[in-house]
């Protein structure tokens, strides 16, 4: 097995935290806590990416999300910190006050190119492009793809695993129910998982893409991964199960009854959860493991996504 380096950009080990929600008990595994600017599961991803971008000298990065792209904020300050310069390609429009993740994309001095549904339906092919006429100006630039989503980026959870493994407590867990938007921390609980020969349940509630299509990249990522990195252990896909339905208002949208449930959690545990995938994993994690129950050996991530609830205030405070 080929190990590849990692550059500590997170505060890790995140804690486990034991919740009691209306009257129900189960762990949190609290990835929200991994920084403050770098704050959420994108930024175990973005240790091994930026890595691999200085090790190319890379001028500047680029890569994409909606406009309150957790990822997105997490690689401009990534980079920042790392002196490279930024380039983000967000499916939105511009905003006269920016808000969110954008406000920090853009105080963080990332380059920002805004794109239409359509367009951001070839936005790899867009990067690329662009990266040409980049180069072609003596500028080395090295892509990260949607939610830092690849062989390389997906070790920071296969790596969460064995972080698991040594927390108190963790042994009696059967599951990890996590958001899954682009595929990739759920392709590296599944590896982590197989590695460490613990068979646990992943629960993976799709956010952005239908129930198919997020499989088929979860799949794509973990054999790509294998093969790459010379990973000889089978991975078991039947413990992968895909929550689908959960985000049938569309990934930029929250339904109010999903809102209800965040704000009575917010209220009553003292932990925010965002309108894009937490809050949506929350939803069906609370549907499906807690309501009527005492206790669920189901372990949920949260994986961030704060700054992406100032968007969306007026809902948030709406009755």
């Amino acid at each position: 097995m080929i190990i590849p380096k990692r550059i500590s950009l997170a505060n890790i080990p995140t804690p486990v935290h034991k919740i009691n929600y209306n009257g129900a008990m189960f762990l949190m595994k609290r990835d929200d806590l991994t920084g403050v600017e770098l704050t959420g599961n994108k930024i175990r991803k973005l240790e091994y990416l930026i890595v691999d971008a200085k090790k190319r000298n890379a001028d500047y990065i680029f890569t994409c999300g909606g406009e309150q792209s957790n990822h997105a904020r997490a690689s401009v300050i990534a980079s920042a910190a790392a002196g490279i310069k930024s380039k983000i390609f967000l499916w939105g429009t511009p905003k006269n006050i920016p808000d969110g993740n954008l406000f920090l994309s853009k105080l963080y001095g990332a380059e920002i190119e805004y794109l239409s549904k359509n367009e951001y339906s070839s936005v790899n092919e867009l990067m690329e492009k662009e990266r040409k006429l980049f180069e072609k100006k003596g500028k080395r630039v090295y892509v990260i793809p949607e939610g830092g989503s690849s062989p390389l980026g997906i070790w920071g959870y296969i790596n969460f695993i064995a972080e698991l493994k040594e927390q108190s407590g963790t042994n009696k867990i059967k599951g990890i129910l996590t958001a899954a938007g682009s595929g990739g921390t759920t392709a590296g609980l599944l590896i982590g998982n197989a590695i460490h020969n613990l068979n646990l349940k992943i629960f993976a509630v799709n956010v952005l893409y239908d129930k198919i299509t997020i499989r088929n990249k979860i799949v794509s990522y973990v054999e790509e991964c294998l093969k790459k990195f010379r990973i000889n252990i089978p991975v078991d896909y039947s413990n992968l199960e895909i929550m689908d339905g959960y985000s049938s208002e569309g990934y930029k949208h929250i339904s109010r009854e999903k809102l209800k449930v965040i704000k009575d959690f917010a209220k009553k545990v003292g932990i925010l959860l965002d309108p894009a995938y937490t809050g949506k994993a929350f939803y069906a994690f609370n549907r499906s493991f807690l309501t009527n129950k005492k206790s669920s050996n189901v372990m949920f991530i949260h994986t961030g996504g704060l700054f992406g609830a100032f968007s969306k205030r007026k809902s948030y405070l709406a009755g």
